[in-house]
């Protein structure tokens, strides 16, 4: 008993089928790639492209007629066409040729295991996708619904590796072009600004709450999250299946300013809910290292006196009596001390890998896909590719481009140690509000541990490298 098998699938949908998928050993795979055109040359031009085929299926109708196989199987009924008629077409040829089709995924399929004592189908056998009448009207359905369905990812899958906008609403801060989105002038300075109000205080809720009162634009903490991390802000487009294609149109996030805005949500995501946005630059930072409980900053106030005092105190201490409160800008001061004497210690002993020898790396990387993009022409005009494939090529070095400058704005600063070495001056934190060390503390520390020994105490800082 012969065996074969057929594939059919859209480079645009999905990766190319493995050939030995079908877990079970067959005589030979015929497999088709949508797009493959018949090329015919002709007199006095170089090619003229005559339309789509499917050369392995006339392959294996050919081969058929010289050695008819016993099964063929395919993935899914829909593959054998792109309309119904199709399919009913090529159900015929092989009803015709006495080969009984299997399609594995299909759920009117029963299954198939096939032995070594099958016998050979006649030309009288049945197909065994054949279902029975009751069944007919739930396959056509099924069938048109999953053409139809296919159609539409195809257009989409086009306008995806032609670089065009996805469907829908344009962001906020952009409008709909004919070919690209286009920058609209009176909403995106308001999401210039969030950025900006973001990149200065490292604050999500708090640039939620400036732009409710700057520009009475109100908008929740979910949807400011999706700016921050929209590739459309920063000149990319991003679709439905997760790849990037970048600078695709104008963009309202500088490439250096969408580094630092990743790297301040990936240190927010290091603390407690809602300390990121405390007013105060201990907030979510300090533990009692006796209780391993997290201190909250707690505010007392004297009898009819409008000056107060703040504390740090353990919320979750099992201790009895409890560890007691530590007056607020003590530990402050202690703690701007030990950055100054600790820092450049931990920046020169930290085991730092060559950023610069990685992001040159990188970048020769993206500057070598760069270059085959800028030949793509010339091979078009030459009649070394159509103007599909080339297409195509152009969207993958495009998404791979695309994920060679995620992963280069990823990577720490260079400088780091020149850095270290300014932040650790006394002078450098006089003048800062308690925003902007907020903002320089939780660049650097992880953790501030309160050390406990008596009514005396000391911090210990832990470094986030």
């Amino acid at each position: 008993m012969k065996i074969v098998a057929y594939l059919y699938s859209d480079p645009l949908l999905e990766s190319t089928p493995d050939p030995e998928m079908w877990g079970w050993e067959v005589d030979r795979v015929y497999q088709d790639l949508a797009g493959v055109t018949s090329i015919q040359k002709k007199k006095g031009s170089r090619k003229e492209v005559t339309g789509e085929l499917r050369p392995q299926w006339q392959q294996f109708l050919n081969d058929s007629q010289a050695e008819p196989a016993g099964y063929l199987l395919v993935r899914r009924l829909e593959e054998l066409g792109d309309s119904v008629e199709e399919i009913s077409d090529r159900l015929t040829q092989l009803e015709t040729l006495g080969v009984q089709l299997i399609a594995i995924d299909s759920p009117l399929s029963p299954p198939f295991n096939p032995t070594p004592h099958t016998p050979h189908p006649t030309p009288h056998t049945p197909i065994q996708n054949s279902p029975p009448s009751s069944d007919l009207l739930q396959l056509l359905q099924h069938l048109q619904y999953n053409q139809r369905s296919r159609r539409i990812r195809q257009g989409h899958a086009r306008n995806r590796v032609k670089a065009l906008p996805p469907p829908g609403k344009a962001p906020y801060g952009y409008r709909r072009g004919k070919n690209r989105y286009i920058v609209d002038r009176s909403t995106a300075p308001v999401v210039k600004d969030f950025f900006e109000h973001f990149l200065l205080y490292g604050s999500l809720r708090g640039a939620v709450r400036y732009l409710a009162k700057q520009y009475g634009k109100k908008i929740s903490a979910s949807t400011g999250q999706r700016w921050l991390t929209n590739p459309v802000y920063r000149g990319d487009l991003e679709y439905q299946n997760g790849e990037t294609v970048p600078d695709t149109h104008e963009a309202i996030l500088s490439r250096d300013e969408a580094a630092q805005v990743d790297r301040l949500l990936r240190r927010n995501r290091r603390l407690p809910p809602r300390t990121a946005s405390a007013p105060r630059s201990l907030a979510g930072l300090v533990v009692c290292s006796q209780c391993q409980s997290p201190m909250t900053i707690t505010r007392v106030a004297a009898s009819r006196k409008a000056q107060e005092y703040l504390y740090l105190r353990p919320t979750q201490c099992p201790n009895q009596p409890k560890c007691g409160s530590i007056p607020y800008d003590q530990i402050l001061q202690q703690t701007i001390a030990r950055i100054c004497e600790d820092l450049p210690r931990a920046v020169s002993g930290a085991p730092l890998p060559d950023m610069d020898r990685i992001k040159q790396g990188i970048g020769g990387e993206i500057t070598a896909k760069q270059a085959i993009l800028e030949q793509l022409p010339n091979l078009i005009s030459t009649g070394i590719l159509d103007q599909e494939t080339a297409d195509l090529r152009s969207y993958k070095l495009r998404t791979e481009i695309a994920e060679l400058q995620a992963k280069l704005a990823q990577l720490p600063p260079a400088n780091l140690t020149a850095i270290a070495q300014t932040v650790s001056l006394p002078q450098f934190w006089l003048d800062l509000s308690e925003s902007e060390r907020r903002f320089y503390f939780r660049e650097f520390i992880r953790q501030i541990e309160l050390v406990r020994a008596g009514k005396d105490w000391e911090i210990k800082l832990g470094f986030i490298f």
